[in-house]
């Protein structure tokens, strides 16, 4: 059986845990306070570089992050995923649109489960989701971080060509 690795590093956010296992990873923690899970730096070539994606995408100069991921879910949830994944750096979607982006219309709420229980915040992009309306709804780091994303990527898009941000 393979070894979960499991690496936690302070960011521009705030402590961040991200997990791997079998050559994907699987798992984002955000952690409250500074000091909540110390530097467990971890020497595993994976977790390195989903760090590194991650300080370019807070940085802004990564728009679309490109690492192995394998988040636990039922079919369901996994359909979800996917749609977050098309919803492009910058912009948002609604509970409503993934509903009928995944053929269940009617299923607003339970995208909403889903993305409650998204084990890969940021690498599948669950903060550019909102309520109708523009609400922000919930978000596993926080309203304020989901609000704080949602700024960054506008704000890094502004004026520019988001395909030149990529890495």
């Amino acid at each position: 059986m393979e070894a979960q690795y499991v690496s936690c590093r302070q960011t521009a956010v705030g402590p961040i845990g991200i997990s791997a296992k079998q050559g994907k990873l699987i798992g984002l923690s955000f952690f409250q306070g500074a000091d909540s899970c110390g530097d467990a730096v971890v020497d595993e070539p994976l977790l390195d570089e989903a760090f590194l994606q991650l300080e370019a995408w807070l940085e802004g100069r990564l728009t679309t992050f490109s690492l192995p991921l394998a988040p636990a879910g039922t079919p369901f949830m996994r359909s979800v995923r996917r749609a977050l994944l098309e919803i492009p750096y910058g912009s948002t979607s609604s509970y409503r649109d993934i509903a009928i982006a995944t053929g269940s219309p009617g299923a607003a709420r339970a995208v909403g489960m889903a993305c409650a229980r998204n084990p890969l915040p940021i690498f599948v992009p669950c903060h550019r989701v909102t309520g109708s309306g523009g609400h922000l709804g919930g978000y596993l780091g926080g309203v304020g971080l989901k609000r704080f994303f949602l700024q960054m990527e506008r704000r890094n898009i502004a004026g520019k060509d988001v395909n030149m941000l990529q890495l």
